[in-house]
This record gives C-alpha cells, structure tokens and sequence, in this order.
C-alpha cells in the first residue's frame, strides 16, 4: 500500500538508476541525458548480476554517495534489487520500470506464479547456472522496437544473470514504507502484462502506462524521465 509521502530535509534533485538483467547500466544514456538537462544528478549503478546481495552492495554504495534525497529506479530485476537497497535512508521514493517488486520473505521467482507464460522471452542457461535471452528470439522477446543493429549490440553485449537469484528470499520491502511509482511498457514480452499490474497495484504504485517493449529504458526514456520527474516533484513539494 502507498504510504504517505514524507516531508525530506531537502528537494529531491537525485536519481540512481539500476539496470536489470541482460543489460548494463548505458542502456539509461537516454534517461540520463533527459534528467541531466533538467538539472538533476544522476547516478547509474553497474550490478555485477551474480548474486541479489552483489547488487545490492552495488545499489547501497551509489546511495550512500548521494548529497541529499533521492529518487530510487529500478527496471526488470533492478525492481528486486531497488525494493531491497531501499530502505536506504538517502531513498525518498521508487520507481519501477517494468519491474519485480517482491515483498519480504518473498522471492522474485514467486511473482510469476499464476499468471501467463511469455513464450517469446527465452532464457538460455549455461552450466554454471548463468542465463542468457536467447540469442534467436533476442529482439522479439526483449527489444523488438529498437533498430537491428541496436538490437544486435544489445543481443551480443549481455551481462549473464546467476538464475539463483530468482529463488533467494527479501528481506526487505522498501515500498512498504516509500512512495512508488510504476511505468508499465504495455508491449512488454518478458512479463504478462496482469503480473505486471498486479505487482504494481500491490504496492499502492502510480502507474503510467507506455508502449513499447521491455527495452523500454532505451525506447521510452522521456516518458521514463517524466515519472520520475513527477516523483521527485511530488516529493519535494511534501516538504513545503
């Protein structure tokens, strides 16, 4: 449920940006450039993907390395990773860009159970236990309205994820005391889209809706700006 939103010592002028799975943290160039001339500052994390504890220590330092109150963003798996590093004091608010937002004692894993397969998102996975998206289905499944090429770089520069993060428990859930927004891309094929919905309507979320694909960091990145313009305004303005 959406908390009240809490007055800050300070306007919210920070955003750290977390990447999911698959991906990298320049795949946000876009929503970095659209913040940056809005005059925020903006910190992109790069998770290593080899552990939810990994990620978060990753999360947790470019948190403690912001001057005042900021805006918290996460897509896909970042959405795990943002509703467990959180709980920072430095977090004002969450955004959720086609994310998981698991609650604690939950794992990430559990969020699809009961709702559609996406038989266009495939993960292939190694003999360490490392996932790849599948290099045949990579533009249809992941990113299919950016170019060939784009799509190509993006196919072939995967960061693997270690699969077991899926299965390890939160111990944190830092919607349950921060405000949340949710961008849903409404063309998303890696998640059906009433998981999407429901993840977002549990944790009391505003949610805009966007088309695009589940690359819809790169593809949407002004509508994505927007909303967490909208929370850090929404934030700062509780101040006053």
């Amino acid at each position: 449920m959406l908390m009240p939103i809490a007055a800050q010592a300070a306007p919210v002028k920070n955003v750290v940006l977390v990447h999911g799975a698959f991906a990298d943290g320049s795949g946000w160039r876009g929503v970095y450039d659209e913040l940056s001339k809005r005059g925020y500052k903006v910190t992109i994390v790069q998770n290593p993907l080899t552990s939810l504890e990994d990620d978060v220590a990753a999360t947790t330092r470019a948190l403690d390395r912001q001057g005042g109150p900021a805006i918290l963003v996460g897509h896909s798996w970042g959405g795990t990773v943002i509703t467990e590093a959180g709980v920072h004091s430095n977090v004002a608010g969450l955004v959720y860009v086609s994310a998981l937002s698991p609650d604690a004692g939950e794992t990430t894993a559990q969020q699809y159970e009961g709702f559609a397969p996406t038989p266009e998102f495939i993960i292939d996975t190694t003999e360490d236990g490392f996932g790849f998206v599948s290099p045949d289905r990579f533009k249809a499944g992941f990113a299919h309205d950016v170019s060939d090429d784009v799509a190509a770089f993006m196919r072939d520069s995967q960061v693997p994820i270690n699969m077991a993060v899926f299965g390890t428990k939160l111990k944190n859930a830092a919607w349950r005391s921060k405000p949340s927004w949710a961008v849903i891309a409404t063309e998303d094929k890696a998640f059906d889209q009433a998981m999407l919905l429901h993840m977002a309507e549990r944790i009391g979320a505003k949610v805009n809706k966007v088309p695009g694909s589940h690359a819809l960091f790169i593809t949407r990145s002004k509508e994505i700006a927007d909303t967490i313009e909208e929370a850090a305004q929404a934030l700062s303005k509780a101040k006053q």
